[in-house]
């Protein structure tokens, strides 16, 4: 059996886990919460590339991810920065849900990824 990592492990979570070649990233919120949607999501991105980083990989290794927003009148602005972030070559499955976030949470990302090979 192959062991697990957890990555910035806390009482309540890890940024992300490992098992067996894939990694697991915990939902990610911007640090800037006055920003609006774009510059939260472009917030997110950047955390997501370090920690793929940290794990081994990149955003061309995604398998999959799920976006939350609060708002899908503000989706447009959300794609907008994931379109100039995503490796277009090789777009994961992705899905947005709307859903209630914590205070001026616009968006929040979690994901799947496949380490590098």
């Amino acid at each position: 059996m192959t062991d697990i990592t957890y990555h910035t492990p806390m009482k309540k979570l890890s940024d992300a886990t490992e098992y067996n070649g894939v990694i697991y990233l915990a939902g990610q919120v911007a640090e800037d919460l006055n920003a609006g949607m774009k510059a939260q999501t472009a917030d997110v991105l950047r955390q997501i590339d370090a920690l793929l980083a940290k794990c081994g990989s990149n955003k061309s290794h995604i398998l999959s991810a799920t976006v939350y927003v609060t708002d899908m009148s503000l989706k447009a602005e959300m794609d907008e920065a994931w379109m100039a972030w995503v490796d277009q070559s090789r777009p994961p499955a992705r899905a947005t849900v709307e859903a209630r976030l914590g205070a001026n949470v616009l968006v929040e990302i979690m994901l799947t990824a496949a380490k590098n090979i």
